[in-house]
């Protein structure tokens, strides 16, 4: 504790004179006095009482004693605390501190004083005026004070510390300062001041002014008294979080904001809106739901570090376009939304969403590449205190689907209508992924036609879903579900399956059929496509060169290397490749040479627009003949569209001429006895 500067005689005589000679006086006093070199931590003089107190056998024997061997830290900051304070204003100190002489703890009450040394450095004169009576619990409270990290200050009321434990003392940038003047913003002090006037003690974190700069102090401040003088103070005890405060920011941060672009993200977005839903005034939001056109073909043809510069240069383009107010987040992926508050009609909207777009679809260039974008756009309208944040955002994402479902690059205002189709396509999604696990999917099968024999020499598997309570499901109602929702991988793998199964039936029964099977261009891209097909053709009795896996003409871009590597990785395993649709896709036809192709399959447009498609079927017939592919004409309905591709030499023809497809019972009515046409 800092004292008046009249502590003893002794100790201003000292300060008058040089070392030696001054502390010669002192040596017979019956008190411990002894002369401290904090620099060099030793005793340079001490008289009898002060060798009797260190347990020394003389005084030459102290001097050679290291004090800082096994000294704390905490005493050495404390120690040159002192010294500037020696420096600084001729201070002295009295404080009960506890000494080891010889190991053994000893309590005495000091009083500390500025000594100048000989060579002009600052010492401390350490004067003995008592030994502590206090009983062991106060003597441990007093080493406690003086050890621990947690800053501990006694302020006057409005006026400088009374009383600082080294560690606050060490934080302190000055010594004498007031409590009002260690906070960073005074607006705070304000309010500290009179939540004690109103509560007596407060818990707060505040930035706040230390010889490391500005930090953060978890402070807890209680109104009491000067047990010396009486008069009001205030006890403040500080622990530095800054570091911990730092820490949490960047938790908040990243659970708050994308990464990748730094916009809000779900989480955020989702506290906003139930924040605006509180609010009492009511009022119309429009959330809006972005999604970039096709960024897988980015990411494929360009690289993903091209669709992370694309995602950013969006991102940027969005927050330069929306109001203080709005507020623009990414979900994942390609997604983003922007949520207008005050959307005042559906027209402002609109607008608002043209411009938007109209930015976002300017080509990004990365690199000497220029990407061009596409953006499908879901609108949903609503009043945030009746809304649910789920029930919005499914809204704005079904009139994005709908964009999407309807050619893309496009923005869709969500209606009820959209609602009630889009409940029906969950129910069918939910109950999807229970379907391949209950075996719930069959294969019919469409006969394929050798048109110069008459003879049935293949069928296609075509899969559909014997729902337990719907009834028999034809495809178009829930395979778009399925390649959305992930499904289709498992349910592709089960169709291959019964297609082998039925293969395998057929050919110990002797009958020589051809199986032609679908394989989606999800699953065609996926890892473990091969590692499937290399595990049913180890199956026994695998019919090699019978299971036909029809692809579409789109799966014949991209990597052509790479896809023409993984063809032949199929075709060595004893599967023949047919391309489906063909003519349709945007295949590289100076490439297709190279693929291991088997059939190639005449998209059934150009057969409904014979004889006027006739150039672009002969085209595709010398195609076929030139690589050894047959070719077979898909949608054959009429006699004279048999009779143009038998004049053409089309290999094989399959349609309702021939018959629709059937399922396994009506299939092998159909073969026996065996029909031609």
């Amino acid at each position: 504790m800092r004292a008046a500067p009249k502590i003893s005689n002794l100790a201003q005589l000292g300060k008058a004179a040089a070392d030696t000679v001054t502390f010669e006086l002192a040596r017979h006093l019956d008190v411990a006095i002894w002369v401290y070199d904090i620099d060099r931590a030793r005793i340079i003089h001490a008289n009898q009482s002060a060798c009797d107190l260190w347990q020394a056998a003389s005084e030459d024997q102290l001097r050679r004693r290291d004090m800082g061997h096994d000294m704390s830290s905490t005493v050495a900051k404390r120690l040159k605390q002192y010294q500037s304070d020696f420096i600084a204003d001729d201070a002295t100190f009295t404080e009960l501190w506890t000494l080891y002489p010889n190991g053994v703890p000893k309590s005495v009450m000091v009083v500390f004083s500025g000594f100048p040394l000989s060579d002009g450095r600052m010492g401390m004169l350490c004067e003995v005026i008592s030994e502590s009576q206090d009983q062991p619990q106060n003597v441990r409270s007093a080493e406690a004070l003086l050890h621990t990290d947690v800053m501990i200050t006694l302020f006057e009321r409005s006026g400088p510390p009374l009383y600082q434990n080294p560690a606050a003392r060490n934080a302190a940038i000055d010594p004498g300062a007031g409590l009002s003047e260690q906070f960073v913003h005074p607006k705070q002090f304000k309010r500290l001041l009179k939540r004690l006037d109103e509560r007596g003690e407060v818990r707060t974190v505040e930035q706040v002014h230390t010889a490391d700069g500005a930090r953060w102090h978890d402070l807890s401040a209680k109104l009491c008294s000067d047990a010396v003088t009486g008069q009001p103070a205030i006890l403040v005890t500080a622990i530095d979080v800054s570091d911990l405060k730092e820490a949490r920011d960047t938790a908040r941060q990243l659970a708050n904001r994308d990464q990748l672009t730094n916009l809000f993200n779900r989480s955020f977005l989702q506290a906003h809106l139930q924040t605006i839903a509180r609010m009492s005034e009511p009022r119309q939001c429009a959330l809006i739901f972005f999604d970039v056109d096709r960024f897988k073909q980015i990411n494929d043809r360009y690289g993903h570090d091209a669709g992370d510069a694309v995602l950013r240069q969006i991102a940027l383009r969005m927050r330069s376009l929306i109001r203080a107010e709005d507020l623009v987040a990414r979900l994942g992926g390609d997604e983003f939304v922007v949520l207008l508050e005050n959307a005042t009609s559906a027209q402002e909207v609109e607008r608002r969403v043209t411009k938007l777009c109209q930015s976002i679809t300017q080509p990004v260039i990365h690199g000497a590449t220029k990407i061009d974008l596409g953006i499908s756009v879901g609108i949903a309208l609503f009043t945030p205190h009746l809304a649910d944040f789920d029930d919005v955002l499914r809204d704005a994402d079904v009139a994005l689907y709908v964009s999407k479902q309807s050619g893309r690059n496009r923005a869709t205002v969500f209606t009820e209508e959209m609602g009630a189709a889009a409940k029906e396509r969950y129910s069918i999604e939910i109950e999807l992924k229970s379907a391949v696990k209950n075996d719930e999917f069959v294969l019919h099968y469409q006969p394929r036609l050798d048109i110069t024999s008459g003879k049935i020499v293949a069928v296609e598997g075509l899969v559909r879903w014997q729902h337990p309570t719907r009834g028999l499901m034809m495809p178009d109602t829930f395979i778009s579900i399925c390649e959305e929702s992930g499904v289709i991988e498992d349910l592709g793998r089960r169709v291959l399956e019964l297609g082998v199964e039925q293969a395998i039936d057929w050919q110990t029964a002797g009958l020589d059929l051809n199986v032609s099977l679908n394989a989606s261009p999800r699953q065609f891209e996926n890892d473990d496509f091969l590692k499937s097909l290399k595990e049913l053709s180890d199956r026994p009795n695998f019919p090699t060169g019978r299971i036909e896996l029809e692809i579409t003409e789109n799966v014949l871009t991209g990597d052509l290397q790479a896809i023409a590597e993984k063809l032949r990785k199929i075709n060595a395993m004893g599967y023949r490749i047919a391309v489906d649709d063909f003519g349709t896709g945007y295949s590289n036809l100076s490439y297709i040479s190279q693929f291991p192709l088997t059939c190639l399959k005449i998209d059934r447009s150009f057969v409904d627009q014979l004889p006027s498609s006739g150039p672009i079927i002969r085209l595709i017939l010398t195609l076929g003949q030139q690589i050894g592919a047959t070719v077979v004409s898909e949608g054959v309905e009429t006699e004279e569209q048999l009779e143009w591709l038998a004049r053409n030499h089309c290999d094989q023809a399959q349609g309702f001429l021939i018959t629709q497809p059937l399922p396994l019972d009506k299939l092998m009515a159909f073969l026996e006895p065996e029909k031609t046409v």
